[in-house]
């Protein structure tokens, strides 16, 4: 019986020690099931944000903690366990990542390295602090600073793991509007948009596997705005890619680049996220918008000689910087001129454009409902259909502008301004009989 005793205590602390560790933590609104918010665009880079409904009014948002004086920061927070990571450029030549605890706010730990950027004038208004937002594995985050310096850090503890610095490995210049693309994290390695390619690193050494799609580097050419997608098309693994003047499909082992369409661009504005968009009987097709050039739907095939693209409609309406999100077979998106339209996938035809709202939008979608927060600092919750716009409800959650991706996880919203951070949390959520009771399993 001792001997049991003995043993019956060791199991209680090591589950204590096991519930403690800084890795495996969860916090009470993180359930099993959360996937977090843990690179670009979310869990599948597409905005969609898994989890119970959202209510029909932005009113039942709390703040549970909110965080000001920090440097300014385009890149969106990434959201896993029990912590926030968020980026900032501090006094104009130093960037820095922080890991908060997701509970409260408080500082876990912070990194710093030397890291200055430097728009083109015409540029210049959107400053030229740090842009791309990291990505997170569960055990390593992984960083990029506006000169292309990529770094590893320990999720943990802060501890550098390693760090290319891309211009100096393959000899390139740093781009002109920096490093402004993001990480992708799949298995056992990362995907990168910089040296004005796309490289394939390992993800525990740094160590590059293969770069491919090498554009010439000129000021039109050089680096990426948009962000790496894996996906499968006509039934193979895929890495979608857009550079600034092209659309590819790369075999992710390889590299090989097995399909690419040029896409009409303004001096190399393909800015936006292309989208995977199916359905049934017909092959894969991607959506992409640029900047004052319209709206592409490409089709993708695998033929008996390789593979082949083939564009499929254009609607004249541009996006600019925002990223498409897709809910039945609609793809809507905030246009270049502040409007916010709906297209139809099968036709290429807009049944609706609203009036205008700011120049950006970061957009979550989850069920029927999207919640989009404008670059003036104001969340809108939108239950959207073919037929209609209908805005639900919107509040201000910023005072100051607010360019990064909002980050949804579970019953959270985050939101970075331009020099703060607010976390937010939906305590109740709508019950079957349309009436709002507690939502169970939440809370901080």
């Amino acid at each position: 019986m001792a001997h049991l005793a003995v043993l019956t205590v060791l199991v209680l602390l090591l589950v204590v020690l096991l519930s403690s560790s800084p890795a495996l933590a969860q916090p009470a609104t993180s359930a099993a099931t959360d996937p977090g918010w843990t690179q670009w665009r979310g869990p599948e880079r597409d905005g969609s944000a898994p989890g119970a409904p959202w209510p029909d009014s932005l009113a039942g948002l709390e703040v549970s903690w909110q965080l000001e004086g920090l440097g300014p920061s385009y890149s969106g927070p990434i959201v896993a366990g029990d912590r926030v990571f968020i980026t900032e450029t501090v006094g104009g030549d130093t960037e820095v990542v922080r890991a908060l605890d997701r509970a409260t706010g408080k500082e876990l730990w912070r990194a710093s390295w030397p890291g200055k950027g430097s728009v083109p004038f015409f540029a210049a208004a959107n400053g030229d602090w740090i842009r791309s937002t990291p990505a997170y594995d569960g055990q390593t985050l992984f960083v990029g600073g506006m000169n292309e310096l990529f770094s590893a850090f320990d999720g943990a503890t802060g501890e550098l793991l390693w760090r290319i610095d891309f211009p100096q490995r393959f000899g390139t210049d740093v781009p002109s509007s920096g490093f402004s693309s993001s990480p992708l994290v799949d298995g056992q390695h990362v995907y990168v948009q910089a040296a004005n390619s796309v490289v394939k690193l390992a993800k525990a050494t740094g160590e590059v596997v293969w770069r491919s799609a090498v554009a010439d580097g000129e000021m039109t050419s050089d680096g990426a705005f948009s962000s790496p997608v894996l996906t499968s098309l006509d039934g193979q693994r895929q890495l979608l890619v857009q550079s600034r003047s092209h659309l590819q499909g790369l075999d992710p082992e390889s590299g090989e680049v097995l399909w690419q369409e040029e896409v009409p661009n303004f001096r190399g504005m393909n800015i936006l996220t292309p989208t995977v968009y199916r359905t049934a009987n017909q092959p894969d097709a991607v959506f992409t918008s640029s900047h004052r050039n319209g709206s592409r739907l490409y089709r993708v095939r695998a033929a008996e000689d390789g593979w082949s693209s083939e564009e499929e409609w254009t609607f004249k309406a541009s996006g600019n910087m925002s990223s498409p999100v897709i809910l039945d077979g609609h793809a809507y998106l905030h246009l270049g001129n502040g409007r916010f339209t709906c297209i139809d996938l099968a036709t290429g035809e807009s049944p609706w454009t609203t009036t205008p709202f700011g120049k950006y939008w970061s957009v979550a979608v989850r069920g029927d409902r999207l919640l989009a927060l404008d670059e003036r600092g104001e969340l809108l919750l939108i239950h959207p259909t073919a037929k209609e716009f209908r805005l639900l409800d919107r509040r201000q959650v910023s005072e100051e502008e607010a360019w990064a991706h909002l980050a949804v996880a579970g019953d959270e919203v985050f939101v970075r301004s331009l020099h703060g951070m607010v976390a937010y949390r939906w305590p109740h959520g709508p019950s079957t009989d349309g009436t709002t009771e507690p939502r169970r399993g939440g809370g901080i």
